[in-house]
């Protein structure tokens, strides 16, 4: 079976492994059709969150009274985090920075269905992009859950989206030698890539069960 160098003939860096069909002959670096697509599904799960919260916020702006669909009860209520000044935190509003990235990722998803091959570079700038991602959606859920005191459902999407991809994209790299790693650690995305965001969102979900346990369970 052919054997190909997945970093780009980069000295010192250069792993050999199995043509699959995942790896171009000059250094660039395809992916499965399961992560083409799981970069799709995830990509356009962000944009519908994106913008569904985008569109209610132009409403609240012409309406102070109005109230988004998904604001439920005292707890689960878009309403109090659209109006909050974390929504913005670069100046406009933070669903505006989401239509972009997550149709960047959709893009790349399609791109990669379609026979695309990247250098190790666009690799480590997607990781690094999903990255960023993880840890502002992480920052917004401090914010939502122990300042806000308010829970968006269109925003927990997002977060289950950007959590999966992340974690997905870090897998590809390890396995494929873009970003370096032990061989367990290779040994483990190989076999359990499904664990890491499976735990981040379980920890997540208990995060928000335990911090309104009274209301939840009343």
């Amino acid at each position: 079976m052919a054997r190909v160098d997945v970093q780009g003939g980069v000295p010192g860096q250069r792993q050999l492994a199995q043509d699959d069909g995942t790896h171009g002959r000059a250094g660039a670096v395809g992916a499965s059709r399961a992560l083409a697509w799981l970069l799709v599904v995830t990509g356009a799960a962000g944009v519908l969150a994106a913008w569904v919260i985008t569109i209610d916020k132009f409403k609240l702006l012409e309406d102070p009274d109005f109230e988004p669909g998904c604001s439920l009860n005292p707890i689960v209520s878009c309403g109090n985090i659209m109006k909050s000044e974390q929504a913005a935190v670069f100046g406009f509003p933070n669903p505006m920075l989401g239509l972009v990235t997550y149709g960047m990722v959709v893009a790349i998803g399609a791109g990669l269905l379609a026979g695309a091959r990247h250098r190790r570079w666009f690799w480590l700038g997607l990781n690094a992009g999903t990255f960023f991602g993880v840890g502002f959606c992480a920052w917004l859920m401090y914010q939502s859950l122990y300042e806000i005191n308010s829970l968006c459902l269109w925003c927990c999407l997002a977060w289950v989206a950007t959590i999966v991809m992340f974690w997905y994209v870090t897998a590809h790299n390890v396995r494929s030698g873009a970003l370096p790693a032990p061989a367990a650690v290779k040994g483990f995305f190989e076999d359990f890539a499904f664990a890491p965001p499976v735990l981040h969102i379980g920890v997540v979900g208990m995060l928000i069960l335990t911090r309104w346990w009274d209301f939840w369970t009343s």
